[in-house]
Parts: structure tokens; C-alpha cells; sequence
């Protein structure tokens, strides 16, 4: 089972971008803190794209996992340059070259050859818990990879204003408004809104209006630390919400 924590790691990076050079710094403890982040926040694409490749439970386990350390093995992350691409397409094009050339080395290298395998913030075995909740259709392995892409990167934005909200004393608030942002709770009328949290209906009018513009605002700047120009925020977000839509 695989584990992280990053108790007493304050000097952190917090962007994306800042994380992968971090990451790409070499084999250090910083490097290695860096990359287990990283690989906390995107394994599960990972993963379900290996199983939706064909392989079973444990080999999609022990590939995503030796795809993981050997990136820091190999210190592959310096060949990432901002000016080259979306990160999104980087990691995978860098997958798809692992499973290809290197998935007979993986068990041996697992079991002890190689580094000490890297830990991240999750179980990698959970991961068979969300693949099997997956429709059985006839989803690509690419296309579930962008898909849960997409879904981590709204995941991501819903927690920054969850936690935006919570700090400014908002937090009953945001968990009752959330739903106006999917259209999730428009059975719900602005109205009944008020009732609950004490406003007036133009109040809750002008506060769904504000989360909904700082909504775009965080999705634009989570985006924006994974591509390459400001230019390409807005196509990845059409191309990525178009992925959730189908």
C-alpha cells in the first residue's frame, strides 16, 4: 500500500508548472516531494488509461507505478519545457512511450530493482475501486485519460473556492450556492435561497453572479499553469469541457 506525508514540507510550490520544475530538479527529497504531488493530483488518469489498454487490475497497478518512479529515475520531466505543449499531453505521450518499452521491466523493477517506489497521497489500489464505477462503453484510453484530466482540474477549482469561501467566512454559503454553478440545483429558486441563508433574493442574485465569475477566474488560472501561451487557456477549456460533455 502506498502512502505519503508531507508533514513538515512548508518551503512547497504550489502552482503546477512550479511543481514540475521542482520535480524535474534532480533525485533530491524536494524532487521527490514534488513528484508525489504531481502524481497524487494526475494518477488516476494514469491508471485508467493503462486498465482501459487491456491490462488487468494488478498490472495497470504496477505499470502506473513504474511509470511514475521511472520518471524520476530517468529525471524525464527536464525534457518538459512550457514553450513545447500542454503537460496534460506531455505525461501521456511520455505513458504511452513507457508502456511500449518498458512494461517487461516493471514487476522486477517494483519489487526492488531500481528506486524505492515513490509514495503518494493515495492507495493506488482505490484506483480499482473508481475504474469499476466507469461506464463499459467504448471510450478510448485516451479519451477516459482527458476526460478524468478534465474532471480533476474542476475538481481542483471547486476546492480552491471552497476553501476561498471558508476562510472569508462564506463557507455555508458556497455549499449552498455550488449547485448554481452546474445548473445542478436550479429546482431550487433564488428564493427559497434567501429563505435559507438570510439574504435577500438580490443578494443571492449578485453572490451566485460573483461565484460564478471567480468560478471562470480559478478554472482560467488552474488551466493556465498547464499550458504554454495565456492564448491557449480558453481552447483548452472548450476542448476539455467538450471532453465532459461527451
Amino acid at each position: 500500500m502506498i502512502h505519503v506525508s508531507f508533514e513538515g514540507v512548508t518551503d512547497f510550490p504550489t502552482t503546477r508548472i512550479s511543481l514540475v520544475r521542482a520535480a524535474a530538479g534532480g533525485s533530491d527529497r524536494r524532487s521527490r516531494e514534488a513528484l508525489a504531488t504531481l502524481c497524487g493530483m494526475y494518477w488516476y488518469p494514469l491508471y485508467a488509461y493503462v486498465r482501459r489498454c487491456g491490462h488487468d487490475a494488478d498490472e495497470a497497478q504496477d505499470l502506473t507505478q513504474g511509470f511514475i518512479v521511472r520518471l524520476l529515475e530517468k529525471n524525464s520531466l527536464r525534457h518538459f519545457q512550457q514553450e513545447r505543449g500542454r503537460f496534460r499531453s506531455f505525461l501521456l505521450a511520455s505513458l504511452k512511450h513507457f508502456l511500449a518499452n518498458e512494461r517487461d521491466a516493471v514487476r522486477a523493477q517494483k519489487r526492488g530493482g531500481g528506486l524505492a517506489p515513490v509514495p503518494l497521497n493515495v492507495a493506488l489500489h482505490t484506483g480499482e475501486h473508481l475504474y469499476s464505477r466507469e461506464p463499459r462503453d467504448e471510450m478510448t484510453p485516451e479519451r477516459i485519460f482527458e476526460k478524468h484530466w478534465a474532471l480533476g482540474l474542476l475538481n481542483r477549482t471547486m476546492d480552491r473556492l471552497r476553501e476561498e469561501s471558508g476562510a472569508s467566512g462564506k463557507g455555508r454559503q458556497f455549499d449552498r450556492l455550488r449547485g448554481c454553478l452546474t445548473d445542478d440545483d436550479n429546482r431550487i429558486s433564488y428564493r427559497d435561497l434567501a429563505g435559507e441563508l438570510g439574504m435577500s433574493e438580490g443578494a443571492v442574485k449578485v453572490a451566485v453572479h460573483r461565484l460564478r465569475q471567480r468560478f471562470h477566474e480559478a478554472l482560467r488560472e488552474e488551466i493556465a499553469v498547464t499550458v504554454t501561451h495565456q492564448d491557449e487557456v480558453g481552447e483548452e477549456i472548450r476542448y476539455l469541457l467538450t471532453v465532459l460533455g461527451t
